[in-house]
């Protein structure tokens, strides 16, 4: 690997640019957090965005930097990555959030990233540069999550319906408008937990790159803090072209039915990240909220909606690989 090339002058550069990425998934991904207790009214918009941004920031104190280290090292080869990949890769994901945050499509900017990464490896050292074994865990769990989102969130619904069966619906309302804080405040805690740590590990990629941190050391702290940091900011700005998408337009909510789909979203993201695997936030609230809704009936969830939402899955990677392809050339054009 060549350490003496990347002047500090770029990689100052590049950590900007992957702090910014960061910023946007937090402004990109705010809807998943906030959705159901938006379209609930347990908050008020604005209200909403300060709660999911400060449990965001604080997951900085609870996770291990698992989901770091698979990015990290786990996705392409280490030998390969210069500043030209870290590039390619970020203005890859960066382009591709910009799109779909513009039309409402509530797409996976982790996802975006690992294509991202999988674009400019290829770009540089043709699929010899993947490590395949990282790639298909992380593409595994495209349909892993939502599965696991929409089991838990849907039978959460069931035990909660089941508990509250002999309750008033306005007391049973009362008490879960509380306990969607709760849930709503773990989805963020998971949230910050999984996706903050995708910009460390790319940061921390492009450092080792440098020569600037040992491969075998831990993570430099100011790498960790300003990563959580630049995410529980683009959170505080919110992304509310998805919201109405995620918070009705799959499935009508009330209060228990958002209580159950945050609970059944932060459970599935809280097993990922301890087990260090980058899942989306997105897959994964999209498919406990079709979970809640389909406790009442398959008619109650507008498939049609859910569906186009699973096109964007499916396009994610690929999408935004070529994009950080083309950016890859660019890169060592300007670079």
């Amino acid at each position: 690997m060549d350490t003496v090339q990347i002047s500090l002058g770029v990689v100052i550069t590049l950590v900007v640019v992957a702090l910014l990425f960061d910023f946007m998934n937090g402004f990109h991904d705010a809807a998943n957090s906030i959705a159901t207790i938006v379209s609930t009214r347990v908050l008020k918009p604005h209200q909403a965005v300060v709660w999911a941004a400060a449990f965001n920031f604080l997951a900085y104190f609870l996770f291990q930097l698992k989901v770091a280290s698979t990015i990290g090292k786990g996705t392409i080869d280490p030998s390969i990555v210069d500043h030209y990949v870290i590039f390619g890769a970020l203005i890859g994901a960066i382009i591709w959030n910009i799109i779909t945050w513009y039309y409402g499509i509530p797409s996976s900017s982790s996802h975006a990233l690992v294509g991202g990464l999988v674009g400019a490896a290829i770009a540089k050292a043709g699929l010899g540069g993947l490590i395949s074994a990282g790639v298909l865990k992380i593409i595994a769990f495209i349909f892993i999550a939502p599965f696991l989102g929409f089991v838990i969130g849907g039978g959460l619904m069931v035990a909660v319906s089941w508990i509250c069966r002999n309750i008033a619906p306005r007391k049973v309302d009362k008490h879960f408008r509380r306990f969607q804080l709760l849930s709503a405040a773990a989805y963020s805690l998971g949230h910050g937990g999984n996706d903050a740590q995708k910009t460390v590990g790319i940061i921390w990629m492009l450092l080792i790159a440098a020569g600037m941190s040992d491969p075998h050391a831990a993570i430099p702290g100011w790498v960790v803090f300003s990563c959580y940091t630049a995410m529980g900011l683009g959170t505080m700005f919110g992304g509310w072209r998805i919201v109405k998408t995620m918070g009705n337009r799959i499935t009508k909510l009330n209060q228990p039915r958002g209580f159950c789909a945050n609970t059944g979203g932060a459970i599935t993201l809280f097993l990922a990240t301890a087990l260090g695997i980058p899942v989306s936030t997105t897959h994964t609230i999209t498919g406990a909220i079709a979970g809640v809704g389909s406790t009442r009936g398959a008619r109650r969830v507008r498939w049609g909606v859910a569906g186009g939402i699973v096109w964007a899955w499916i396009l994610t990677i690929p999408c935004s690989a070529a994009m950080a392809a083309i950016a890859w050339y660019i890169g060592r054009l300007v670079l």
